[in-house]
């Protein structure tokens, strides 16, 4: 064979052998496709974020305003705890606010408030501010929170001045003073047309004293004879200089008084020196449920109350009104009080909620925790609640000043089975109960 022949022969081998290679070999596995993303799951629901709000103030936990300002502060205490319970208040955001307290005792002491307030502003970092007990201790109190930029609802403050010093972040949910007392003047001219004389006998602090100057022009001005004014100090426990002078003057109606250890032990005195005057209305003491403890030196006994357990004020009433309603109800305030602290509430504990709520409120309008925002939907409320109607002055000259809340007043009566129980006598429709003499 030729070596040109060989060489064909070996080509053909080879080709055949690398056919049968082929043939034999296993087949090549498909190309996987390719992967495909998983199919989108719902994302999981994130909890709402929540944040903690601290609200700073003060309490006089000793010193002569620890009747009135323990009142205030379990209020304000079961307000925060009613909201946390809850569950809080939601924004739009969806953050969930809660709330906690920084407080202090103040020492019912105006320069220990000062000091305290700026410590909660600065060092505390409390975001918003409730007021301590009283027109004397909330107007340090102001002054903190004007030049700190915090927001402070004040309740246990009466005083119109404070509300006239120009600060834009404070509001008030009490009666003005200068409206506090005007009320029994009403009354007398309804139900004691033989009232003639009015003597004023009053604690010389600035809420008193802006009472009983209001009053003073107030009755004047309806044509009473104001035949004593006089202003003893907040630490006076002997009144009989005072009660000799009222003796002498002959007055047909007492007004005035001051706090509640002051106010308890003036009508104490007068009724042990057997004062012969048909009708005494005295500041913030009478409300008080331990006012009866005085017995039958209770009895007779008048009061303007910021608000009472027998208070009417409902949804309906603010619908009627064309107002937002917002809250408990009375009832419903009363007795969560009672179960918690084992007595009924005075008008001080009903203050201290309101100042939660309403901030509360206030907070849900703005929907955010911006101070401006806040204030502007503090200026623009007009709220009914269990308390009654809430509504700030929105004017410079008074800004933050309550102008649509009302007193109402009560005198202590015996009732039938000769208990001291609390009558509504003012105003005549919410009425519980006729007026008596002493």
């Amino acid at each position: 064979m030729s070596r040109k022949s060989l060489l064909l022969v070996l080509i053909v081998l080879i080709a055949a052998l690398a056919f049968s290679a082929c043939a034999s070999a296993p087949a090549a596995a498909p190309a996987a496709p390719a992967e495909q993303p998983a199919a989108e799951q719902p994302a999981a629901e994130q909890p709402a974020a929540e944040e903690m709000v601290t609200i700073g103030f003060t309490a006089s936990q000793t010193g002569k305003y620890n009747v009135e300002s323990e009142r205030q502060t379990n209020g304000f205490n079961m307000w925060m705890q009613g909201v946390n319970d809850a569950g809080g208040i939601e924004l739009a955001d969806g953050t969930v606010l809660k709330f906690d307290a920084k407080s202090y005792d103040d020492e019912s002491n105006t320069d220990r408030v000062q000091e305290l307030y700026t410590r909660l502003a600065t060092e505390d970092g409390a975001d918003f501010l409730i007021s301590p007990y009283s027109s004397g201790l909330t107007s340090a109190a102001s002054v903190i929170a004007e030049q700190y930029e915090k927001v402070m609802v004040t309740t246990g403050a009466a005083s119109d001045s404070n509300y006239e010093q120009g600060f834009t972040g404070v509001y008030q949910v009490y009666t003005p003073a200068s409206k506090y007392l005007t009320g029994a003047v009403d009354f007398l001219a309804s139900d004691a047309p033989d009232v003639k004389r009015i003597a004023i006998v009053h604690e010389n602090d600035n809420f008193s004293t802006g009472v009983a100057e209001a009053v003073n022009a107030y009755a004047e001005e309806k044509g009473y004879e104001v035949v004593l004014f006089e202003g003893y100090d907040s630490a006076t426990t002997d009144f009989a200089p005072f009660i000799n002078k009222i003796q002498q003057a002959e007055p047909d109606a007492i007004l005035g008084g001051g706090h509640f250890q002051d106010g308890s032990t003036f009508a104490r005195q007068l009724a042990e020196k057997n004062v012969d005057v048909p009708y005494v209305a005295l500041l913030v003491a009478p409300p008080e449920p331990t006012f009866a403890e005085l017995g039958d030196s209770a009895v007779g006994v008048i009061g303007p109350s910021q608000w009472e357990p027998q208070a009417k004020f409902t949804a309906e009433a603010a619908a009627a009104a064309g107002i937002d309603w917002a809250g408990p109800t009375g009832a419903e305030f009363t007795d969560a009080y009672m179960a918690a602290y084992g007595e009924e509430p005075s008008y001080h504990a009903a203050g201290g909620y309101i100042a939660g709520l309403v901030l509360g409120e206030a907070i849900k309008k703005a929907g955010s925790l911006d101070s401006a925002a806040i204030k502007t939907a503090l200026d623009d409320m007009d709220l009914m609640t269990f308390y009654g109607e809430l509504d700030f002055e929105s004017n410079p000259d008074q800004h933050g000043l309550q102008v649509g809340h009302s007193m109402v007043f009560v005198q202590w009566q015996r009732d039938d089975s000769g208990n001291l129980v609390k009558e509504v006598i003012w105003p005549a429709e919410g009425r519980t109960a006729d007026p008596i003499t002493r």
